[in-house]
């Protein structure tokens, strides 16, 4: 059975023990070898899910010896976010004989699972991965694999071990009492990869907790679950004021269909932000190229990943391996796309 110490690496007779059947028979299953029943296959291999056991890849190699590789895991390489996150971490682990390796899970649970799966059967050193949801298996092997494992972006929730992020809700929460304070009332949201996107997700909780602080409620919402772009913020912009034409302000749920719904705004002569207000979220370097600033809120995105990667190496300022919560506070931007209060 599993131990309760969440740095044991799992072994041949955890899943023995789990299945009823011998660690050579174990053995001969998950390298596909040998002449197994399917029921006994099945069984073991149940066992070996439930328990989040991973097979060791590096051969002959004693199950308690780790290579020199972090795994990075994130839902994106085409959403501008996490390849500053990714120099980040890279940034960090310069000089400590540490390698990072990238998975990408396209928002997708069980994608994650696979990548997860691969990435800890090499044995690294640590993991970080983004966000805190995680379906059972997938967390099931993170709090099994006997390595530092932090996971980023987000702090709305439990961790498995060490975290660094933002809270989400409350950056949700903090850019609607910004947008009530500036006198706007009609107020629609925008998303994408809703509602795999948790993050966005939470941002929304929040952001609807303070238009209701004011007795707002949201007077509409698009959604789209496919990935961000200019041409879909466009897209998603015409649709929801051609819906509701009265809408005074637009949230996004990131800065590149923001931008976009920006663009659009200004091509069809939309008085911005007198009109309607609009803002998104992130920060990103894209925003400096456009004929206006929109407001946005910045994630913190470098230095997510510089903390995290110093936490698997050992060099945090606290000197821990593990146990680790830092939330970092993102600070609003508005831009030239909210009236001033």
């Amino acid at each position: 059975m599993a131990s309760s110490d969440p740095k044991r690496t799992l072994t041949l007779r955890d899943v023995s023990e789990a299945s009823g059947v011998s660690e050579m028979t174990v053995s001969r299953v998950l390298r596909n070898r040998g002449d197994v029943s399917e029921a006994t296959r099945d069984r073991v291999l149940e066992a070996a899910r439930r328990l989040g056991y991973v097979p060791n890849k590096i051969a002959g190699a004693l199950a308690s010896q780790r290579v020199n590789l972090v795994g990075v895991i994130v839902p994106s390489l085409s959403n501008l976010v996490f390849p500053e996150v990714l120099g980040g971490i890279s940034e960090e682990l310069e000089d400590t004989g540490l390698q990072p390796v990238f998975g990408v899970t396209n928002y997708s649970a069980e994608k994650e699972e696979a990548v997860l799966y691969e990435m800890l059967s090499w044995r690294p050193s640590g993991v970080i991965i983004a966000g805190l949801e995680h379906s059972p298996n997938a967390r099931s092997m993170l709090e099994n694999a006997g390595i530092p494992i932090v996971e980023i972006m987000d702090v709305d929730g439990d961790p498995v071990d060490s975290v660094v992020g933002i809270s989400h809700r409350r950056a949700g929460l903090e850019m609607a009492r910004a947008i009530v304070k500036a006198g706007y009332r009609r107020i629609g949201f925008l998303g994408t990869k809703m509602p795999h996107d948790h993050r966005a997700r939470k941002r929304l909780e929040g952001f609807e907790s303070g238009l209701a602080e004011a007795g707002i409620e949201l007077a509409d919402r698009e959604f789209y679950s496919g990935g961000s772009a200019l041409l879909k913020g466009r897209e998603m912009t015409d649709a929801i004021l051609k819906r509701s034409p009265d809408l005074d302000f637009l949230y996004y749920s990131n800065d590149m269909i923001g931008a976009g719904g920006l663009l659009y705004c200004l091509d069809k002569g939309i008085d911005v932000p007198g009109k309607v207000g609009l803002a998104g979220f992130n920060g990103v370097d894209l925003l400096d190229g456009l004929p206006r600033r929109l407001a946005t809120m910045d994630a913190c995105r470098r230095e997510i990943g510089q903390r995290a990667a110093a936490i698997i190496s050992g060099h945090h300022e606290a000197g821990m391996i593990g146990g680790e919560r830092i939330e970092l506070t993102p600070k609003l931007q508005p831009g030239d796309t909210i009236r001033r209060a």
